[in-house]
C-alpha cells in the first residue's frame, strides 16, 4: 500500500471506511488473496491496519515520510497483536531508481500522489514494484485538470484552496513537481500511461464526491 508506503503522510485520514470497500470490489477474490501487499505514503496506518486485520493470510507494508506518523502505526499494529504487517519509514523521492523489482500483488496510494516531490518517478517505481499482473490503486481527487472544466465542481474553492496552501507547497518547497491538489484525471491518466499503466478504470462512491479510485493492472 502507498499510502503508508509513499513518502506522503496523506492516508492519515482514512478509518478504512471509504476505502477498503471499494477496494474488496473485485480485488477481494484476486489481489487480496495474494501474499504481498503495499501502502505508498500511509501515514498512521488506519487504512492499512484495517485491511491487514481483514485479510490475515497477505502481507503488509507501509512505506512513509513522517517518523512521528511510523511510530503511531507500529504502536497500533502491536497493540492489535498483528504480525503481518511492517511499517517503513521511507522518503519515495526518485522512487523508479529505488524500487524494489516485482516485489508486490498489490499497490495502493491514498490521496498522495499528488503531494509527491516526484509524482513521475514515484508512479514509475510503483510499476517497477509491481509483479505481472499486479493490481494498483490509486485514490485521488475527483477534477479536471483544466480550471474551465471545474467551475461547477461543488467544492472546487476549497480544493484549489487547500492545494495553493498546502499540497503544491509541500511539493515545492522541495523543489517538486508541485502538481497539486487539483492535477485532475486528464493529467493523472497521462502520466499513469507513462508509467506504463493501460486500461485504466475510474471508480466513484456515492457518499464521496471528493475522491476517484483508479485501479489498474500491470501487463
Amino acid at each position: 500500500m502507498f499510502g503508508c508506503s509513499l513518502c506522503i503522510p496523506s492516508g492519515a485520514r482514512h478509518d478504512g471506511s471509504t476505502v477498503s470497500p471499494h477496494a474488496y470490489r473485485g480485488l477481494t477474490a484476486s489481489a487480496f488473496s495474494l501474499p504481498w501487499r503495499s501502502a505508498i505514503g500511509c501515514g498512521r496506518g488506519r487504512a492499512l491496519l484495517h485491511l491487514a486485520e481483514r485479510f490475515p493470510n497477505s502481507e503488509f507494508v507501509g512505506y512513509e515520510l513522517s517518523d512521528e506518523a511510523i511510530a503511531y502505526a507500529r504502536g497500533q499494529g502491536m497493540k492489535r497483536g498483528l504480525s503481518n504487517i511492517r511499517f517503513i519509514p521511507r522518503n519515495l523521492t526518485g522512487f523508479s531508481e529505488t524500487a524494489e523489482t516485482e516485489v508486490f500483488d498489490l499497490v495502493m496510494a491514498f490521496d498522495a500522489i499528488h503531494d509527491q516531490v516526484t509524482p513521475q518517478s514515484v508512479l514509475d517505481g510503483i510499476y517497477r514494484t509491481l509483479k505481472s499482473g499486479g493490481t494498483f490503486m490509486m485514490q485521488d481527487i475527483r477534477a479536471s485538470t483544466y480550471l474551465e472544466n471545474n467551475l461547477d465542481h461543488p467544492i472546487a474553492p476549497l480544493l484549489y484552496t487547500i492545494s495553493t496552501m498546502h499540497c503544491m507547497t509541500v511539493s515545492l518547497a522541495s523543489n517538486g513537481a508541485g502538481l497539486g491538489t487539483m492535477w485532475g484525471e486528464e493529467l493523472a491518466i497521462e502520466m499513469l500511461n507513462t508509467a506504463g499503466f493501460s486500461n485504466i478504470e475510474i471508480h466513484q462512491l456515492e457518499h464521496d464526491i471528493q475522491n476517484n479510485y483508479y485501479v489498474m493492472d500491470k501487463t
